[in-house]
């Protein structure tokens, strides 16, 4: 997959405006098919996790982003056509009894294509954005993402301060010095638990938080 030509100027300028400062802990950049999967706290989100990885591995990563707010007029232009993001619909509650509208299974088949053989994923475990304060639970879209493709490597990232520089509601991004680190990367073990994995997850992304 090749990258947009506007993709590089639009990962400096993320990296700008953000001030995002990049740790790797007990991991580093790897060029195999992996799922980068990170807190969500600001619609930046995803634009400077891609930013910071290196380009020979940006070009080949593809942010999974919400359908109803990535599918409308510029918003879908740059998401599609530069990041070649994968937009899939979310599932509210009032959806729970239908399998037309964001339908899980939908999504992981999406997910799925999208990657073919060698490209990599940004998720957001958590389904929609929180406050910043505490990582929510994690929807079951990553098990069984896992369950599909046995031994697919994930790597958290967790993002500081991005809900600071760009926060809910607001269009204009405030300077906030940002941080991401990124930790050691992780796998489904053979019959372990949806729950049990999706605990262990969580708990490798929060422990990142401190660090």
């Amino acid at each position: 997959m090749r990258a947009h030509p506007l993709a590089g100027i639009i990962a400096g300028a993320a990296r700008l405006i953000s001030g995002v400062n990049v740790r790797w802990v007990d991991s580093e950049p790897d060029a195999r098919q992996t799922v980068y999967f990170a807190n969500h706290t600001s619609h930046l989100d995803f634009v400077v996790l891609w930013s910071s990885l290196p380009a020979e591995i940006r070009a080949r990563t593809r942010p999974v982003a919400a359908q109803d707010y990535w599918e409308k007029g510029l918003r879908q232009a740059v998401a599609v056509n530069v990041f070649q993001a994968v937009l899939v619909a979310r599932r509210t509650a009032r959806q729970e009894g239908q399998a037309s509208s964001g339908d899980p299974k939908q999504a992981i088949e999406q997910m799925l294509d999208a990657m073919g053989s060698d490209n990599s994923l940004i998720l957001f475990p958590e389904g929609t954005r929180g406050t910043g304060e505490e990582v929510a639970a994690f929807k079951s879209g990553l098990y069984y993402l896992c369950q599909r493709r046995p031994g697919l490597r994930l790597v958290p990232g967790y993002l500081n301060n991005l809900n600071r520089i760009l926060p809910k509601g607001e269009f204009l991004p405030v300077p906030f010095i940002s941080r991401l680190t990124f930790g050691p990367a992780l796998t489904l073990a053979p019959d372990e638990p949806k729950p049990a994995f999706l605990t262990r997850a969580r708990e490798a992304l929060c422990r990142l938080r401190s660090i």
